[in-house]
């Protein structure tokens, strides 16, 4: 029961730290998105294009003189602007914007539409959001699982012929960049052997029934996902191996195997477990880094992902879906460092009594 409630204690305390610096870090990003006043323009050249695009589907519009229109339009904007509150200082209105955003009331995109056409900036990223975890998370998983099963491997014979041909290949491909293979990858299993897709998310036109498009889905997702897991798996087997070696040679470890226990139980009990801590660390940063996708490896793909969001929405500057894109991505880290505490806690009781 004490464990209990020091663990609630404990994550009380963390979330108003991390609710707090949500707080922060938001109101930060739209105080610099707003530099210049370029927020304020986009509402008021939204409002009017809303207000223009409404009455011009109103019957007898078209008959009105342009005097008429210009006076009326004139009207129906000053009255909007000062329902939005946009005649107010921009420190006022900056805490609605602070509000609005923690409630992901994320506004309307300037140029970019979702794929059923929706300017709405949560539908939007909510559309890229699982096409982004479906590729990155997924291999993210996948090669943190791989790189600590051959990282242990590696530990039990360090400076071994094993050890030291995949050193290298860890090292390779840590200096090469995800969408170099992918490019490689691409001219091989696509071009030459066609076997796989060039790119996309899904055939052109794609299956009818949702078992032939899930399919389809994965088998366009088989090429990045594997070149995501083959670039990085083995720099993260080369941490874990360096980790655990590291781990190996303390003494509490020499003294395991000293007293004649197997193997395995020093692995797991000696080696292993005291690594989980920073092994968890690594394995929950790397989530969060998926989450934001990969640019250039989506272009490379042409996969729909948070990545090429990101592109398209800094080459055409569309700050509703750049801010909205900071939010949900600070909304997850937050989420995820949550979890971290809380695995930790369960790990290690000293951190909880510490906080």
């Amino acid at each position: 029961m004490r464990g209990a409630t020091s663990i609630l204690r404990y994550l009380a305390k963390r979330i108003t730290l991390l609710f707090g610096t949500l707080i922060i870090a938001t109101y930060i990003t739209i105080v610099i998105a707003n530099a210049g006043g370029y927020i304020d323009e986009i509402l008021s050249a939204q409002i009017k294009y809303d207000i223009t695009t409404n009455l011009a589907r109103t019957q007898g519009w078209a008959q009105l003189p342009e005097e008429e229109k210009t006076r009326i339009i004139n009207e129906r904007f000053e009255s909007a602007i000062k329902a939005k509150g946009l005649d107010k200082p921009f420190i006022e209105r900056s805490f609605y914007y602070l509000i609005d955003a923690l409630t992901l009331n994320l506004g309307r995109a300037i140029f970019i539409t979702s794929a059923s056409g929706s300017k709405r900036v949560a539908d939007i990223i909510l559309e890229r959001l699982p096409i982004t975890v479906l590729l990155f998370t997924t291999g993210t998983v996948l090669y943190s699982i791989i790189g600590l099963l051959v990282g242990v491997y590696m530990t039990k014979k360090p400076g071994g012929l094993f050890d030291k041909i995949f050193s290298i290949f860890a090292i390779v491909t840590e200096v090469i960049p995800p969408w170099f293979f992918g490019i490689l990858f691409i001219m091989v299993f696509s071009y030459y052997l066609g076997l796989t897709p060039f790119g996309g998310i899904a055939s052109v036109p794609p299956p009818q029934d949702p078992l032939g498009y899930f399919l389809d889905i994965l088998y366009h997702a088989s090429l990045p996902l594997f070149t995501w897991v083959f670039s990085l798996f083995g720099a993260w087997a080369y941490i874990a191996r360096n980790l655990m070696v590291q781990i190996a040679e303390e003494d509490f470890v020499i003294t395991a195997k000293a007293k004649g226990l197997p193997e395995g139980i020093v692995m797991r009990r000696h080696i292993l477990r005291p690594s989980l801590p920073p092994i968890v660390t690594s394995i929950s940063l790397s989530l969060i880094t998926s989450w934001q996708g990969a640019i250039i490896t989506e272009t490379v793909f042409n996969w729909p992902g948070l990545g090429s969001l990101y592109s398209q929405a800094i080459s055409a500057l569309d700050a509703p879906v750049i801010i909205g894109l900071a939010v949900v991505y600070a909304y997850l880290l937050v989420v995820t460092v949550l979890v971290l505490d809380l695995t930790y806690s369960l790990m290690d009781p000293r951190i909880r009594g510490v906080a």
